[in-house]
């Protein structure tokens, strides 16, 4: 067994929505390990939907307490492979493009990489909007985390 990899297995669909891009942002995470369900949203009033499919991400992995196998799924084909391929590249030029400009959301990407090493994940892409139970519960928190920014307005 993976030294990162405790006897848990933890489901973990993740969304993130944007009224105007940037704009009002929202972000959602649904946990499941054996009967438990975690449901996890909050958003930003100036932000974008890249940020907040990130966010839900890393806020998922700090509600874990200990390091856990995962099945992470995500409608973010920048989240999955921004984790799963890019970020090695990112890393070793100093978190900078293959065109030497800054990566953009480095700072999430940097927290993000940090907690992933503690777990081991499996990233899968799912398409969004396409009945995919979990994506369409995480879609949910993610505009009800849009619903409460605008309401706090």
């Amino acid at each position: 067994m993976n030294s990162k990899q405790g006897s848990k297995v933890v489901d973990i669909f993740t969304d993130g929505a944007c009224k105007g891009n940037p704009g009002v942002g929202g972000w959602g995470a649904l946990l499941k390990y054996d009967s438990h369900v975690q449901e996890l949203f909050g958003g930003e009033k100036q932000t974008t939907n890249n940020r907040m499919e990130l966010l839900a991400t890393i806020r998922a992995l700090e509600a874990l307490n200990q390091p856990c196998k995962i099945h992470l799924y995500t409608d973010s084909q920048y989240v999955q492979k921004g984790i799963s391929e890019w970020v090695h590249a990112w890393k070793m030029r100093g978190w900078l493009t293959a065109s030497k400009k800054p990566v953009k959301n480095a700072d999430l990407w940097q927290q993000l990489d940090n907690l992933s090493r503690q777990h081991e994940i499996e990233w899968i892409w799912v398409r969004g909007h396409a009945g995919h139970e979990g994506n369409e519960q995480a879609d949910e928190l993610a505009n009800r985390g849009v619903t409460l920014v605008m309401s706090d307005s």
